[in-house]
């Protein structure tokens, strides 16, 4: 098992992992057999400067974090339905407020049409932002039939990109006229706060690594070590409350207090998961309303399941009050499934086909479309979530030392403390997307065998495999440029 690859998930229907751990010859092997398509990696080699700038390829003169300079746009698929845009309206209408006309837009998506084609219909040139011609912020208006997964994973790299997704009109109204609503109230409800949850299971290295190398430096913070200056936990660093369900307090009753605060208590600005998503077979019924239910710590062990151990969003009641609430959620198909595997393959075959359609998890829905209010986006994966890009092969999981020990959460932590410090939650992720386009880069040329110098080890290719892999999945859900109202939290 030392040499195994666990990837996050579990099975719904078995209790067992979703996919059987494999070797690092495997991880190579799939690498090799699924290289990044030409025009596409000399992108990613091109872009890793531009996202090093501090502008991130804006003009010079916009500051990334100022709304009304780098601007926003909505885009709606050709054939929306007039009942949608009409929903979407109070948001589009609160924009206008604050954005200049010359760079607030609603724009459209063509069937089919590419990141780069869409891009270079605009007029615009990959690597560099005008905000005139389409702006920093975009929110994409549709599910991924409408518009791919794919085109929201590429454009997010340059750009700051998010999605609203739902099954009926009434779901986009309550999104729209929520988010209006709390950025003009003289008041919020919410704690100055960040809950962090996550299970710790025996006999489970992936929940082992993501309690003890993510939630707990998140948390507590990681002490000196070595040539390593002392990292405070990152909400104490901002002013902020916090508290920690790791392990044997990680309880599904746990979560759902969160979620149902008690009369004369507020829920906290932030939760922060880490945990499996569960997962169902192609054309399970569960699949689709419980896809990326977070399994909590109530859970017996492989080979046993029950809806008692995860969290569906069923079960956030009409009586919950997530309003105004920025939620990531680390686990895998948190925030969506593709219809077909994006990362493992049958020899021969092709890519594995795991949904009947793509489709956005039915718990971020219902976080954003509450009808007591909704919470303002949530941060996921589509798709798998890796452990093991949170801390490198060969650093184990158990002793005292294990805490933050060759951990790599500068992402994570730098996306609460852009969060928590009243940035939009949209730019907040670019740390993920710039990961993306290095590992992306970095592996093209590890697999480029006419390479000069040293070849890399077979585990170094996984290594980076198993980093891009996770890096590339993180999809915002809800409108990129909404941020936390800090100065009135209490």
């Amino acid at each position: 098992m030392d040499d195994s690859i666990i990837v996050n998930g579990i099975d719904g229907a078995t209790g067992e992992y979703l996919v059987p751990p494999f070797t690092t010859a495997q991880a190579v092997s799939i690498a090799r057999g699924r290289p990044t398509e030409g025009s596409l990696g000399t992108w990613f080699r091109a872009i890793v400067s531009v996202l090093r700038r501090p502008e991130l390829g804006l003009p010079m003169d916009v500051d990334p974090t100022n709304l009304a300079r780098a601007g926003w746009a909505v885009v709606f698929p050709h054939g929306i339905s007039p009942e949608v845009k009409a929903a979407v309206q109070p948001l589009l209408d609160r924009r206008k407020s604050v954005v200049p006309p010359d760079r607030c837009k609603v724009l459209q998506y063509r069937p089919g049409e590419s990141m780069k084609k869409w891009l270079q219909r605009h007029g615009v040139a990959p690597g560099s932002v005008s905000p005139t011609k389409v702006p920093y912020y975009v929110l994409l208006v549709g599910g991924p039939q409408e518009i791919p997964f794919d085109f929201q994973y590429l454009l997010d790299v340059e750009y700051a990109v998010g999605r609203l997704a739902f099954d009926t009109p009434e779901q986009y109204r309550a999104y729209a006229e929520g988010v209006a609503a709390y950025e003009t109230a003289s008041g919020v409800r919410a704690a100055k706060e960040v809950v962090f949850w996550g299970p710790r299971h025996p006999g489970d290295r992936s929940t082992q690594m993501s309690a003890d190398s993510l939630l707990g430096p998140l948390a507590d913070g990681v002490p000196a070590m070595g040539d390593q200056p002392e990292e405070a936990p990152v909400a104490a660093e901002r002013g902020y409350r916090s508290c920690c369900f790791r392990a044997g307090d990680a309880t599904k009753a746990r979560l759902l207090e969160t979620l149902h605060p008690s009369a004369g208590t507020v829920p906290p600005a932030v939760l922060f998961t880490a945990s499996h998503g569960m997962g169902w077979p192609k054309d399970d019924p569960r699949q689709r309303q419980s896809q990326g239910a977070l399994l909590c710590q109530d859970w017996s062990g492989f080979g046993q399941i029950s809806p008692t151990h995860y969290l569906t969003a069923a079960e956030i009641e009409a009586g919950a009050n997530v309003s105004g609430l920025i939620a990531f959620l680390f686990a895998c198909y948190g925030a969506g499934t593709p219809q077909t595997d994006n990362f493992l393959s049958d020899r021969g075959r092709g890519p594995v086909e795991i949904a009947a359609e793509p489709f956005v998890a039915a718990l971020p829905q219902r976080l954003l479309s509450h009808p007591s209010g909704p919470a303002l986006a949530v941060v996921g994966h589509v798709e798998r979530a890796w452990g093991y890009s949170i801390r490198p092969f060969g650093v184990g999981s158990q002793g005292p030392d294990a805490q933050g020990a060759g951990s790599q959460i500068g992402p994570f932590r730098d996306f609460l403390a852009r969060v928590l410090a009243g940035q939009p939650v949209g730019h907040a992720t670019k740390n993920f997307s710039e990961r993306y386009a290095v590992l992306s880069s970095e592996l093209l040329s590890q697999l480029d065998e006419s390479n000069p110098g040293v070849r890399p080890t077979p585990q170094e290719i996984a290594a980076t495999w198993v980093e891009r892999n996770d890096a590339q999945n993180y999809v915002l859900l809800g409108d990129p440029s909404v941020r936390l109202r800090a100065e009135l939290l209490s």
